[in-house]
């Protein structure tokens, strides 16, 4: 980017040499304020395109106020005092056309409504069949549930018939009103 080229100008059929500074660029067209980013000229995009606006800026000989113009292999612009020239060797991309982006579009919108496939679904208030297996015990919420119920009839029918019951006692404490429970 530190290069310095020689860039012919010609006014008035007079045969003007500068120097410039060449800018190395990936692909073009470029526009002109992200040319002000990539030599580091300023600190930002939009502190480019103030400067731009504000016509601190020649482009190709000619004041230049349009802060997106296509820079092209060649072109160069001066900016405080200092000449820059654009440096690309890859070929010129074209924009793409009205086709090019419905077809993209189309493409994009087919990919997204294959990812988003109706699923079938139940009815809420449809019951699913009951499916047991031949495995072991369940062990899950209902299982749990009925083996305390089941020891909440065995111990109120131990205290119908006068029996102590096996399960520890809680008492509360009158001072600090936190229970304590006796195992003896």
């Amino acid at each position: 980017m530190t290069q310095d080229y020689e860039q012919e100008e010609y006014l008035d059929g007079e045969e003007i040499e500068i120097e410039a500074i060449g800018i190395d660029v990936d692909a073009h067209p470029i526009e002109l304020y992200k040319l002000f980013k990539i030599a580091n000229l300023v600190s930002g995009g939009g502190e480019a395109k103030h400067i731009i606006e504000e016509g601190y800026v020649a482009v190709n000989g000619e004041l230049e106020t349009r802060k997106r113009r296509k820079m092209y292999d060649g072109d160069f612009f001066e900016f405080n005092q200092e000449y820059y020239v654009v440096v690309c060797d890859a070929p010129v991309t074209e924009p793409e056309t009205a086709e090019q982006k419905a077809e993209k579009k189309a493409k994009k919108e087919a990919q997204t409504a294959r990812k988003q496939k109706p699923r079938k679904e139940k009815p809420r208030n449809e019951k699913q069949p009951n499916v047991k297996g031949t495995g072991p015990k369940s062990t899950g919420r209902k299982a749990a549930h009925k083996e305390r119920k089941a020891q909440k009839e065995a111990l109120s029918q131990s205290a119908k018939k006068g029996k102590k019951a096996d399960k520890p006692q809680a008492t509360r404490d009158p001072n600090s009103g936190r229970n304590s429970i006796d195992f003896f």
